[in-house]
């Protein structure tokens, strides 16, 4: 069953939007699905880790030999294994190129991207919401009732009640309780909404983990934050957390638009129309460029994309993320940047962290990874949420991606990388 919230359709009496709700009890079977999901959090985690611990060859990998050929074995990958193979070029045009080449997406020039930290982000985007003139796009994991949420959720009423169009995607594992309150005021005001992969029907892997906010198709945010009051504060006391978010103009907004627009047309909208992508105005502006994921049984952007960064770095490669439990693939990588001299240091949850399973899990990644003079920093005074990469002086990442073997396989991620020095 589709769950959806949307205003009447055009022509209708005016009046609420219609709501159709989940049957009696589905509210407590998606948090019952969620509890399950943990556990597969964990199980995927262990595997991960398995794989990490070099136990490929007890049939993991699924790496296939030819009798002992030379050549076929060079030419026959790993079914389920991707190694991107360089040199890399660094920061500059060769580094758009290869970003082109290897997620099919081309880094512009003519942004502007302003950093934000910790709870900073929700008075920016609310103010982004309140200018807003057409259209309003968002595409959130999690939305939760609180003041975060009473602080967007006034914005989008008082944009949609003069006429602003106002489209809203919400994943429903990560928002499961959206629909009992915040959903139904934001459709009485004349907001679309939509839930993504309902459940407990809808798909248990997969879910839409980004967070997008695209406000007349020429402003964008992206980063970590969730709809919640643990993204309202300093990221210093115990339970308001460490995260970075971007707002940013220019060409790549059109890609986060899109990346909203594929998700919010699986989950039953319909197309955008034209002036959702306007033509952006010309400037001189640093190159940039949003990357969608979506999961994989083979190999996702998000994979392809954290390869690419760690390769291209020449002096320094500086990674913050909540879920450090990478890939083997990434975990070579850092190792052999490390070894070239690289000044490669993480910073990641610590005790605080939101995770115990990750937590444990990347207790076993420090010691492989310091031999090689990896450095690692756990975050204490509350829980790093944070998904940021900068590499040398001028390449920079932020976005949704966590360095998990959930987002580099199973989850829709975003991601936007900058080519700024002054950033």
């Amino acid at each position: 069953m589709r769950l959806l919230l949307s205003p009447p359709p055009p022509g209708a009496s005016p009046g609420p939007g219609r709501l159709l709700t989940r049957p009696p009890g589905s509210a407590q079977a998606v948090l019952r699905v969620r509890d399950m999901l943990e556990s597969v959090r964990r199980r995927a985690a262990l595997a991960g880790a398995l794989l990490l611990a070099g136990l490929g060859g007890l049939g993991l990998v699924g790496w296939r030999k030819y009798g002992g050929d030379p050549w076929a074995d060079s030419v026959i990958a790993p079914a389920d294994a991707f190694n991107l193979r360089g040199p890399v070029p660094g920061a500059g045009p060769g580094f758009a190129l290869a970003l082109w080449q290897t997620v099919g997406v081309r880094m512009e020039p003519g942004h502007e991207v302003r950093w934000i930290d910790n709870g900073e982000v929700f008075p920016a985007i609310v103010a982004g919401v309140r200018a807003a003139r057409t259209s309003v796009h968002i595409d959130m994991y999690i939305w939760e009732e609180g003041e975060a949420s009473n602080q967007l959720s006034e914005a989008l009423m008082e944009r949609a009640r003069a006429g602003v169009a106002c489209r809203i995607v919400v994943d429903d594992l990560g928002s499961p309780k959206f629909l009992e309150r915040a959903g139904k005021r934001l459709v009485e005001a004349g907001c679309e909404v939509r839930v993504f992969r309902p459940l407990p029907d809808g798909a248990k892997f997969g879910r839409n983990h980004r967070k997008i906010v695209v406000v007349d198709g020429k402003v964008a945010f992206t980063g970590g934050f969730g709809v919640r009051d643990n993204w309202l504060g300093d990221g210093v006391t115990h339970d308001k957390w460490r995260d970075a978010s971007a707002r940013f103009t220019g060409p790549a907004v059109a890609e986060a638009q899109q990346a909203f627009a594929e998700n919010w047309q699986e989950a039953g909208g319909h197309l955008l129309p034209d002036d959702a992508f306007p033509t952006p105005a010309p400037s001189d502006g640093p190159r940039a460029a949003v990357i969608s994921s979506s999961a994989s049984p083979y190999v996702t952007r998000a994979e392809r994309l954290t390869q690419l960064m760690i390769s291209a770095a020449r002096r320094r490669l500086w990674i913050s993320n909540a879920y450090f439990v990478p890939s083997q693939a990434i975990r070579a990588l850092l190792a052999q940047k490390a070894d070239e001299g690289v000044d490669v240091r993480v910073l990641t949850a610590g005790k605080k962290s939101d995770s115990k399973t990750s937590f444990g899990l990347q207790q076993g990644v420090y010691g492989s990874l310091g031999q090689h003079g990896v450095r690692f920093f756990e975050y204490q005074p509350s829980m790093l949420h944070s998904k940021t990469m900068l590499v040398d002086d001028n390449l920079s990442l932020i976005g949704s991606i966590n360095l998990d073997p959930l987002s580099l396989n199973s989850l829709e991620d975003v991601a936007l990388v900058v080519d700024d020095q002054p950033l």
